[in-house]
C-alpha cells in the first residue's frame, strides 16, 4: 500500500505538470471505487484552474478555486501524468484531461482507492477531521510523543500505526523508526520516558524524510513512465530482513505478527 513517503513523491511528481493547468475533460471508465466518484464531479472541475496540490497523511488534495478532490491510492493506485494521446490501459478508471494536451490518470488495479469531492474545508472532511498530526510538521515533535501516550496500553509500534494519534507512519516506516531510536516494538508505549520519546520523533522525521528524498530520485516514472516509482529503493535496516544480521550487533533479527502486521527487530539493540 502506498504510504505517507511514497503519497508524497506523487505529490512532487504530478504538481508541476498540473498545477496552473484547467481540466477541459473527465473520463470515467469505471465509477465504483471504495465509493461511486460523484456524479456531478465532472461538472464541479470541468472549465476549473487547478490551484494547487497538497498532501494530507495518506490523501492528495487537488485544490479549485471553488472546492477541493480529495484522492486516495488504495491498496495498489497510482496518478500519472501522461501525454495526451496515451490509451488507456484495462486498470485505468479516470482520466482528468488538462489544457496544453496533458492528462492526469488514476490506475488502480484492485479498485480501493478513492475520489471524492468537498466544497467545505477539507480538513472537516469525514475522511481527514479524525487524523493526528503531520509528523513532518512542528506539531509532532517528543513532547508530543510523551504526553500523548501517557494513557496508552498499547505497544509503541501498533500506537504508531494509528493515524488518529500521528499520520502516515505505515508499518515499514515503523519498524525502521523503531530499530533506529533503539525501542522494542512491543515496548508499552506510556512506559517509554520524555527522552526516548525525543528521540523516537526525531527517528521517525529523519527515516520518513529521508524515504520522501530516495522517491524524489524516481519523479520522472510519473510522467510517461510505467507508475512504479522505486519506492523500497533506500536500504531498509529491518524490513524484510528477518532472520538475517543485525547490521549493528550480527545477531539475527526477529519477525512476528504484532497487529496482523509484520514486524522484525533487533532484541539486543532495541530494549
Amino acid at each position: 500500500m502506498p504510504e505517507l513517503p511514497e503519497v508524497e513523491t506523487t505529490r512532487r511528481g504530478i504538481s508541476p505538470h498540473i498545477r496552473g493547468r484547467t481540466v477541459e475533460r473527465v473520463v470515467i471508465r469505471h465509477k465504483q471505487l471504495r465509493w461511486p466518484i460523484p456524479d456531478d464531479l465532472p461538472k464541479k472541475v470541468i472549465g476549473q484552474p487547478i490551484r494547487d496540490v497538497s498532501r494530507r497523511a495518506k490523501y492528495l488534495l487537488i485544490h479549485f478555486d471553488h472546492g477541493c478532490a480529495i484522492w486516495h491510492l488504495g491498496m495498489s493506485g497510482n496518478l500519472r501524468v501522461l501525454a495526451g494521446e496515451s490509451p488507456p490501459g484495462k486498470h485505468d478508471h479516470v482520466d482528468w484531461v488538462l489544457s496544453g494536451g496533458v492528462i492526469l490518470r488514476f490506475n488502480d488495479p484492485r479498485r480501493f482507492g478513492a475520489l471524492v469531492w468537498t466544497e467545505d474545508d477539507p480538513n472537516s472532511h469525514f475522511l481527514l477531521d479524525h487524523l493526528g498530526p503531520e509528523p513532518l510538521s512542528d506539531d509532532f515533535d517528543g513532547e508530543y510523543l510523551f504526553q500523548a501516550t501517557r494513557k496508552s496500553q498499547q505497544n509503541i509500534k501498533t500506537w504508531l500505526m494509528n493515524a488518529s494519534n500521528v499520520v502516515g507512519v505505515g508499518n515499514i516506516y515503523a519498524n525502521e523508526s523503531l530499530f533506529g531510536a533503539g525501542i522494542h516494538p512491543l515496548k508499552v508505549a506510556r512506559t517509554l520516558s520524555r527522552p526516548r520519546c525525543e528521540k523516537l520523533a526525531a527517528e521517525i522525521k529523519k527515516v520518513l524524510a529521508r524515504a520522501i528524498e530516495q522517491g524524489g530520485t524516481t519523479l520522472r516514472d510519473f510522467v510517461g513512465g510505467d507508475g512504479k516509482p522505486g519506492y523500497f529503493a533506500q536500504e531498509l535496516n529491518v524490513y524484510g530482513r528477518g532472520g538475517e544480521p543485525c547490521k549493528t550487533c550480527a545477531k539475527p533479527l526477529i519477525e512476528k505478527r504484532v497487529g496482523q502486521r509484520t514486524t522484525v527487530y533487533c532484541n539486543v539493540c532495541q530494549k
